[in-house]
């Protein structure tokens, strides 16, 4: 299932893409009207918590509008809605693996180094189509760097590889968009990470059961439809099994966190000269199974 958060009419919603259309299916009113569930969730991130079972309830209420005579006022045409990220705001964490490609650790000077994790701000989520600042007064290398992300599901502590995916609840696309000289002159990751609209997420989270194998995905980055970057989640130092694993050895993950699993070479830095991200850019970062997150830049 293909689910997007969205707003309409000055209101926050979600729900799933509806199948062979430009369209999306508003749940939270498919459910008023019917009278469903009276649990029903109250944003995307909070469904996350109870997986499948939030997923099953979606399927139940589409069911119900499908067979109405009333299924047009149940879904809203993406000409008329505002693309928002598919967790407009993480409960908690932004998890970042760095250097997770060996060809990107070598590009950027080094090699691939023992499990490198960074944080990024909340405050730094915009969604699909987002126009975002160069923010030319605290950097001249905005980057860009496109990425396969994990959504967290139930998550939990100390998580062995064998029960990784049961943590999960899907998997979006992301954009870590960096100011290259602010994560240098820091000498650490996060100011650098953080700017206003630096993570593009998006446009959908498609459920884990959509995509049985997410180690065989190609991520394809464009700047101006040049293309960029062209990796497969297959070479990837650390797979998610271990991600998950290894992180909530330490931390625990909470349903609707983020984890950005690192991106493969062709950033701007690693060309020679460098391809720093500039004003009118647009940004296309593609990965097999999902669609394409856009990012516009000011």
């Amino acid at each position: 299932m293909k689910l997007l958060s969205y707003r309409y009419q000055q209101h926050e919603k979600f729900g799933p893409k509806v199948k062979k259309q430009e369209a999306v299916w508003d749940v939270q009113k498919i459910n008023e009207h019917f009278g469903k569930f009276t649990d029903f969730p109250a944003t995307l991130a909070e469904g996350t918590a109870t997986g499948m079972d939030f997923v099953e309830q979606i399927n139940k209420l589409v069911k119900l509008a499908e067979i109405s005579d009333e299924a047009g006022t149940f879904k809203h045409e993406f000409t008329d809605i505002e693309w928002l990220s598919p967790i407009p705001r993480t409960p908690k964490n932004i998890f970042a693996i760095g250097k997770n490609y060996a060809d990107h650790a070598k590009e950027m000077g080094g090699e691939a180094i023992d499990f490198v994790v960074f944080t990024k701000s909340p405050t730094a989520i915009v969604g699909d189509e987002a126009t975002i600042s160069l923010h030319t007064d605290v950097t001249s290398q905005l980057d860009y760097e496109g990425e396969l992300a994990i959504v967290i599901g139930k998550g939990g502590k100390s998580i062995p590889e064998r029960m990784a995916f049961d943590a999960i609840f899907g998997y979006t696309i992301g954009n870590d968009i960096t100011a290259r000289d602010l994560q240098k002159n820091h000498q650490q990751y996060f100011l650098g990470k953080s700017l206003a609209g630096s993570c593009p997420l998006g446009p959908y989270v498609v459920t884990k059961d959509e995509l049985p194998n997410p180690h065989e995905l190609t991520i394809v980055t464009k700047v101006n439809d040049e293309i960029r970057q062209n990796g497969k989640t297959s070479t990837m130092v650390y797979s998610i099994e271990q991600i998950v694993s290894k992180l909530s050895a330490v931390v625990e993950l909470e349903p609707g966190d983020i984890i950005l699993t690192g991106t493969p070479a062709g950033v701007g830095k690693g060309f020679d000269p460098p391809k720093f991200l500039a004003s009118g850019d647009m940004v296309k970062v593609s990965v097999e199974g999902i669609g394409t997150l856009v990012t516009h830049i000011e």
